[in-house]
C-alpha cells in the first residue's frame, strides 16, 4: 500500500486486455484472498472510514509491520478526525514517531480539520469529496471509497500495479510512475458489482504483497500463476528504465528524520544546539531544518529555539 499519490506521466499505448481475462483472474484470486488475507485491525468492521483513511496515510512507502503499533496508538489516542484536527498539528507529528515522510502527519492532521469543518466530523463517502480533502489524491480517495465503503474503484498501490503488469501485460515491472495505460487496465479487470469490486481491490493488493514481490516472488504460491502472462512468457527480465532504489544513510532525509526526533521528544522548544548536537556536517544539518521550517514540520521561535508546529 505504498503512494502513489502523484501526477501521472504522459499516457502509454494501451495494454490489450483478452475479454475472457478478468473473469479468470477474479475467481482464483478471490479465493486465495478468502484464505490468506492477514487479520490487519483496519480491515474489521470497528475500524470505520477513519480507521481505514489512518492506515492508507500511514501505509505509504512504509511496511505494515511498522505501522501496526503506531496505528494502533493513534486511533486510541484520536478515535475520531474531530479528536485529531482539535490538537496542534505538532502533535500529530510526534505521534507519527519514525515513520517516516512525517509530512503526511501534517496533511492526516489537515484532512482531519476539514473532514471536522466541512463533513460533521464523518469522512465522507463520496470520491470527488474525498478527493477534495488536504492531503487526499487519487489512490488514497480510491482506497477509503472501496475499502470503508465497498465502492467500485481502481486502487492501484504499488504491489496491484506489479501484480497487473506481470498477469495481464507480462513485464516484470510496472513504469516507475502510474501511466494512463495502467488506469485504462485496472478499470477493465474491475468486476462489474461494487462488493465483488471491493473485494478485489484488496485481494489484488494482498496477492502483491504476499506472493508476487518485488523481489522473489513465490509462484508456487500464487492462484493464478498458470494465467499468468509474465509466467507463461518465461518470466523475462525487467528492460525498462532502471528501478528507482531508497538510500537513507548519509541523506538529507536522515538528517531531518535526527532532527525531529529531537523535537519530537521534547515538551518544550529546543536551541539550536540540542540539534547541532546530533549532527555534525553543519551546512546539510542547516539545509535539513532549512526544509523542515520550509514544510511546517518545525517552527522557528526567538531566540535561535524550535519547536513542533502548533498552528
Amino acid at each position: 500500500m505504498t503512494s502513489i499519490d502523484t501526477p501521472p506521466t504522459s499516457p502509454a499505448p494501451e495494454s490489450p486486455v483478452a475479454p475472457e481475462l478478468p473473469a479468470e483472474l477474479h475467481g482464483p484470486v478471490l479465493a486465495w484472498f478468502d484464505r490468506h488475507a492477514r487479520d490487519l485491525p483496519w480491515r474489521r468492521p470497528e475500524a470505520g472510514a477513519w480507521g481505514v483513511m489512518v492506515s492508507e496515510f500511514m501505509l505509504q512507502q512504509t511496511p505494515v509491520v511498522r505501522v501496526l503499533p503506531v496505528y494502533e496508538q493513534w486511533l486510541a489516542r484520536w478515535p475520531r478526525p474531530a479528536d485529531l484536527a482539535a490538537e496542534a498539528p505538532g502533535e500529530a507529528v510526534r505521534a507519527w514517531g519514525r515513520l517516516g515522510y512525517p509530512r503526511r502527519a501534517l496533511r492526516l492532521h489537515a484532512a482531519a480539520v476539514a473532514i471536522t469543518e466541512r463533513h460533521r466530523g464523518d469522512v465522507p463517502s463520496d470520491h470527488g469529496q474525498l478527493l477534495s480533502l488536504p492531503g487526499i489524491g487519487e489512490y488514497t480517495a480510491a482506497a477509503v471509497a472501496s475499502f470503508a465503503y465497498g465502492q467500485r474503484h481502481a486502487v492501484l498501490d504499488t504491489n496491484v500495479r506489479r501484480v497487473f503488469a506481470r498477469a495481464a501485460t507480462g513485464v516484470q515491472y510496472p513504469p516507475n510512475a502510474t501511466t494512463a495505460a495502467e488506469r485504462r487496465l485496472a478499470r477493465a479487470l474491475l468486476p462489474d458489482d461494487e462488493a465483488t469490486a471491493s473485494r478485489w481491490a484488496a485481494a489484488s493488493m494482498e496477492l502483491g504483497a504476499l506472493v508476487c514481490t518485488a523481489k522473489n516472488e513465490d509462484c508456487g504460491r500464487c492462484p493464478i500463476a498458470t494465467r499468468c502472462a509474465w509466467q507463461l512468457a518465461g518470466k523475462p527480465a525487467h528492460d525498462g528504465p532502471p528501478r528507482r532504489g531508497q538510500t537513507y544513510a548519509g541523506t538529507d532525509r536522515q538528517v531531518r528524520g535526527r532532527l525531529l526526533a529531537v523535537l519530537r521528544e521534547s515538551t518544550d522548544p529546543v536551541t539550536q544546539a540540542s540539534l547541532d548536537a546530533v549532527w555534525d556536517e553543519p551546512v546539510q544539518r542547516a539545509r535539513a531544518l532549512d526544509g523542515l521550517v520550509a514544510d511546517g514540520l518545525v517552527e522557528p521561535l526567538e531566540g535561535g529555539r524550535y519547536r513542533l508546529p502548533l498552528s
